[in-house]
């Protein structure tokens, strides 16, 4: 059945797609052992995006191995940022399904009911998972993460499938960088820029980007609108979102923009609702490149 803190509408459809995961239920939750160095001379912040490889490849962590094409992943992340991003996404406990029938990896969309690869498929998704974990460049793996197809395939377990694998991982680095500099979960706040805001991007800080706005997790939030996200890590992404000053959108202007603010007003998981924003937003600019209510001010997606 669909977990009710992750769904938000009743035309929600099943998915149709059934792979097994090689994956046990009595481990698959429990993140890797976690160390603040493994003598591995990998930059913590390369090593990071990663940490959860063995998940774009359908496997447990205790199936995980040591290297992909080469590279050394799989790695375990230092300073609790990996646990504490979990905690962001899915309940705290043993892992239950909560969708019947899929049990899969792959992701299920929020906005869709389809599984992520059906509807973008990748031809060869080893070579496309390769071309950005290779990355050596800390703040350019980064930013080849935020535009990246394949970790957007998958969940972060086939208990919780609508929770992303992209996401995780990308909150995961900015917990990592926060606390690497000094501060302490209840140091972070979550942060927008507009896109005609300066900078729009920040390494390994911000965790969505879309033509039209940023946002981040950082203990630097400057002058941007920014709410705390509270005093420890938690599903807490709609009661974060509704506190926000201010949002990066016009919400009294176009219908389309309503619908997005009121879903995030109700989505708890944080990759599920960052996720959610990619898809949201880049349906959105189909459908204005289509016509379908460009400057309508109408429903958009």
């Amino acid at each position: 059945m669909t977990d009710p803190n992750e769904s938000f509408g009743e035309s929600l459809q099943p998915p149709t797609e059934s792979i097994r995961p090689s994956v046990s239920k009595g481990g698959s939750e429990q993140e890797a052992g976690e160390s603040e160095d493994d003598g591995s001379g990998v930059n913590p912040m390369v090593a990071v995006y990663r940490h959860d490889v063995h998940k774009a490849r359908m496997r447990g962590h205790e199936h995980a191995e040591e290297t992909f094409r080469g590279v050394r992943v799989n790695e375990s992340v230092p300073l609790g940022a990996d646990r504490d991003a979990a905690l962001l996404s899915r309940p705290r406990g043993g892992p239950e399904q909560t969708v019947d029938a899929h049990e899969s990896w792959f992701r299920v969309s929020l906005l869709t009911g389809q599984v992520a690869s059906s509807v973008e498929p990748v031809g060869d998704i080893g070579g496309s998972l390769f071309e950005v974990i290779s990355i050596e460049d800390p703040a350019a793996l980064h930013a080849a993460w935020l535009d990246a197809t394949v970790p957007s395939l998958f969940s972060e377990s086939p208990y919780y499938p609508y929770t992303s694998l992209k996401y995780h991982t990308l909150l995961v680095a900015a917990l990592l960088d926060n606390y690497r500099a000094g501060a302490s979960f209840d140091d972070l706040f979550l942060a927008v820029t507009p896109s005609d805001g300066d900078p729009a991007v920040v390494p390994h800080r911000t965790v969505v980007s879309t033509r039209g706005f940023a946002l981040h997790v950082t203990s630097e939030p400057g002058n941007r609108p920014a709410v705390r996200l509270g005093d420890g890590p938690a599903r807490s992404f709609a009661d974060v979102w509704a506190r926000l000053p201010e949002v990066p959108f016009d919400v009294d202007g176009e219908r389309r923009w309503r619908v997005l603010d009121a879903q995030l007003r109700r989505i708890r998981s944080w990759s599920v609702a960052l996720q959610f924003i990619e898809e949201y937003s880049a349906a959105l600019a189909r459908s204005t490149r289509d016509g379908a209510g460009a400057g309508s001010g109408g429903d958009g997606v």
